[in-house]
């Protein structure tokens, strides 16, 4: 990669990511390096979170839709996402088309979050062709996960 006459080098030690930039024909001793953090976001692949409805909790409707739409949101700004998030029965509406947290799911796959939809209940609510963010995925797959990974029904 190079640009504004800097030569840029990305290299991966211990599951770090180390860039360099140097300006072209200058050379500069540095003692120590110069560490920056681009970011303190991990993903932990030990927890999975299932998400049964597209409504969290149970009561008033418009409430249940809010609040679990500050539920994802929140999901994307905590500093350990978790490493899959599943959707089932009504909670697959969540992840297709003229959903509100599409944006929040998106985020939330990019910073490294698996997110699955269940295919029969997407099938089941006409939904499969409508899936904007993350896969289709099975029951035995979704039983693996939660068996593989600390799970947090929601």
């Amino acid at each position: 990669m190079q640009s504004a006459n800097v030569d840029f080098n990305m290299e991966e030690k211990d599951g770090l990511y180390h860039f360099y930039a140097k300006k072209k024909g200058e050379i500069k001793k540095v003692d120590e390096p110069v560490v920056c953090s681009i970011s303190n976001i991990s993903v932990d692949q030990g927890l999975t979170y299932v998400i049964s409805s597209d409504k969290l909790g149970a009561g008033d409707d418009k409430l249940g839709a809010m609040l679990m739409k500050s539920f994802i949101y929140s999901l994307t700004e905590i500093t350990e996402k978790p490493g899959t998030v599943i959707f089932l029965n009504s909670g697959v509406k969540l992840t297709t088309e003229g959903s509100d947290v599409l944006d929040s799911l998106k985020k939330l796959e990019e910073l490294g979050t698996e997110i699955l939809s269940c295919g029969t209940c997407l099938d089941f609510y006409g939904l499969k062709e409508k899936l904007v963010v993350g896969s289709v995925t099975n029951m035995y797959t979704i039983v693996e996960k939660m068996n593989a990974t600390k799970t947090i029904k929601i």
